[in-house]
């Protein structure tokens, strides 16, 4: 029979403790230190200034906001997000910003829905989401030229001039339905 000779520190014996209850990265003994009086607490998506730097927290990692941001979102990848290979062809960036994947990638989409006979339908579906597309930027501009005002014009000067004339607003209705109407009769 052993006797223990020595005696072990409370701090020893919770870390122990810790370690069985599978808590090994809390702590066993207090802390000294400075802390700021005013912590902040921030999630993700929240923006913040901070030491004269505008900063984010993106997919849980805290990030500095820069001029160059919207540059990073349109910059080719060194690796294709799909397959994970190098995008080293020199149509690979063409085909990333069109699809975002690379070449081998589309190619291979394209082909599977090609086997499986859905490549007409896609190609349909593609064509009236594009058509779609155009009604809306051609409503958006007739509504936004139909509610602009030309009654009078400021000029370099600062003279105001009076205009006479201006949009008729029932033709220019009867344009944006024909218009419209054309478009949908593009669809396939």
């Amino acid at each position: 029979m052993s006797v223990l000779k020595k005696q072990f520190a409370e701090k020893d014996v919770q870390r122990l403790r810790n370690l069985i209850q599978n808590k090994s990265g809390e702590r066993n003994t207090a802390g000294v230190g400075y802390t700021k009086s005013e912590s902040e607490t921030h999630i993700e998506g929240d923006i913040w200034e901070s030491d004269g730097r505008k900063w984010t927290i993106i997919d849980g990692v805290r990030e500095n906001i820069t001029k160059l941001d919207k540059f990073k979102s349109s910059a080719i990848p060194l690796f294709c997000p799909s397959c994970k290979h190098i995008m080293d062809k020199q149509l690979d960036s063409h085909y990333f910003k069109s699809y975002g994947s690379c070449l081998n990638c589309r190619t291979e989409f394209e082909t599977k829905l090609k086997i499986e006979g859905k490549w007409e339908t896609y190609l349909k579906e593609t064509h009236n989401r594009e058509i779609d597309k155009h009604i809306e930027e051609y409503i958006a501009y007739m509504e936004d030229t139909i509610s602009e005002s030309n009654e009078s014009y400021i000029t370099e000067a600062g003279d105001i001039q009076k205009w006479n004339g201006g949009i008729d607003k029932k033709r220019a209705n009867n344009a944006l339905e024909e218009g419209v109407k054309y478009l949908n009769s593009l669809k396939k």
